[in-house]
């Protein structure tokens, strides 16, 4: 059983959660979110306090138990708070901008990489544009949508250019050049 799962979720004064049958609803001043449970899983919201359960027999829904509890506690923190992914663009002439409901990003390639605004979330781009920032509701969206965009064009191990989280370490490789240098000054030509 989950030690995450046990513990209540204390909701602030500014957030109402409803559970109507096997769906969760919480409702805040950034705007409203749904999660529905999965079987053998039970919420109940008992004054400012909601408690996750295992329902009686579902024993093997003990790995469910703190996701559960922890996407309910997520969607609390985000109707009070916006959750935010920044994700660093460095290359020469890699930028980005953002136009209408989508993104358009130059990142090397023989044309504009565009990406669509999901509704709820809100991305914008530094003065420089090259650091967009990803903000919205719901962790999960933001989650994912900040590893899609970095799925376009990771950062390569030599020069280190693509997209990368801010603060991410990219784990840099030596080229040929500073690899090749210390294997012929030993003789490498000998037979």
């Amino acid at each position: 059983m989950s030690r995450i799962g046990k513990m209540p979720i204390n909701m602030p004064d500014k957030v109402k959660a409803r559970v109507d049958g096997r769906n969760v609803h919480v409702e805040g001043p950034l705007g409203k979110l749904a999660y529905h449970l999965p079987d053998g899983i039970d919420a109940v919201v008992a004054g400012s306090v909601i408690n996750v359960s295992i329902a009686q027999g579902a024993t093997d829904k003990g790995a469910l138990f703190g996701t559960c509890r922890a996407r309910i506690n997520n969607m609390v923190t985000g109707v009070v708070k916006e959750f935010e992914k920044v994700l660093e663009i460095s290359g020469v002439g890699f930028k980005g901008a953002v136009e209408g409901n989508r993104v358009s990003m130059q990142l090397g390639f023989s044309h504009p990489v565009l990406v669509d605004i999901p509704q709820g979330i809100k991305m914008s781009f530094d003065p420089k544009q090259v650091v967009l920032t990803i903000k919205g509701i719901d962790r999960e969206v933001v989650g994912n949508l900040a590893a899609q965009i970095k799925r376009i064009k990771r950062p390569e191990p030599y020069k280190g250019t693509g997209i990368k989280y801010q603060g991410e370490h990219i784990i840099r490789k030596a080229g040929k050049t500073a690899a090749g240098a210390g294997a012929t000054s030993g003789g490498a030509a000998k037979k």
